[in-house]
């Protein structure tokens, strides 16, 4: 066996300093999706729970529809937005409160990493997680009768622009919260939104005055948005999208403000 004697100037030089801005947030974003998949209860909101509503309310057409629209092409772009709400505000809440409680986030605030790092990385994760989710609602929404139609450009720009606006919010209920005070507020927040924000009922079906305010509620953006974009022959839902714009903008500079680590 040879005994490498000489190696290349500067291999053992010290290299002092954090990682950049875009490493911090890969490897913070990573860290997350493993722990998500590794948590069974978080895997049961993300993906069971949506897939059987989108069964059941497809099955026993327990939508609004115009008509000539079938039931599944109002309940799955629904469910999208569900499974966004689900994954980028519930459980990305729930699992921030808990980790600030465990003191897992106290110790991630000795490291370079700031708070707006951590949002952003958060977000990201969520957006790998739902891009698993998609695939199977499209494959069980397919198998239910619903066949590609729309813009699925516009429809990807309100699926990001959702995600950022409620992992913004996640975040900042998370760091505002003690773990079961989160628990608790982003349960019923999450049903709330998901019965009366327009997720599950569709804008036109409530009262024009309160349409107008549903429309305005980010669930109500990116579920009206999905409808509007996922339907036959689908535009550009723009109004939709500055609302998510300005819920992410708020959102995202309430966490970075109020944030905290322990």
């Amino acid at each position: 066996m040879t005994i490498q004697r000489e190696y290349p100037a500067g291999t053992w030089a010290p290299a002092p300093g954090a990682a950049s801005q875009a490493r911090r947030i890969r490897a913070q974003a990573l860290a997350d999706v493993r722990a998500t998949l590794r948590n069974g209860e978080q895997l049961l909101l993300t993906l069971v729970i949506p897939l059987l509503l989108l069964v059941g309310l497809t099955l026993f057409d327990a939508v609004p529809t115009d008509p000539g629209q079938s039931a599944i092409d109002v309940v799955a772009p629904s469910i999208i937005a569900l499974a966004v709400m689900s994954t980028a505000f519930t459980s990305l809440a729930i699992a921030t409160g808990f980790d600030r409680r465990s003191g897992a986030l106290k110790l991630l605030g000795t490291t370079p990493l700031t708070r707006g790092q951590l949002v952003v990385a958060r977000a990201l994760s969520v957006l790998v997680i739902e891009v698993a989710q998609i695939v199977l609602i499209a494959l069980v929404a397919g198998f239910l009768g619903r066949r590609p139609s729309g813009n699925p450009l516009a429809a990807l720009i309100l699926v990001i622009l959702g995600t950022l606006a409620f992992a913004a919010w996640g975040v900042t209920l998370a760091g505002l919260l003690r773990a079961e005070a989160t628990l608790a507020v982003a349960n019923g927040i999450y049903l709330l939104l998901m019965l009366g924000g327009g997720v599950v009922i569709p804008q036109s079906s409530y009262p024009p005055a309160l349409g107008v305010v549903v429309s305005l509620l980010p669930s109500g953006a990116l579920a009206g948005g999905l409808r509007e974009a996922m339907s036959l022959g689908g535009g550009w839902p723009l109004a939709a999208m500055a609302v998510l714009i300005v819920w992410s903008a708020v959102g995202y500079a309430t966490a970075a403000r109020t944030f905290r680590w322990e």
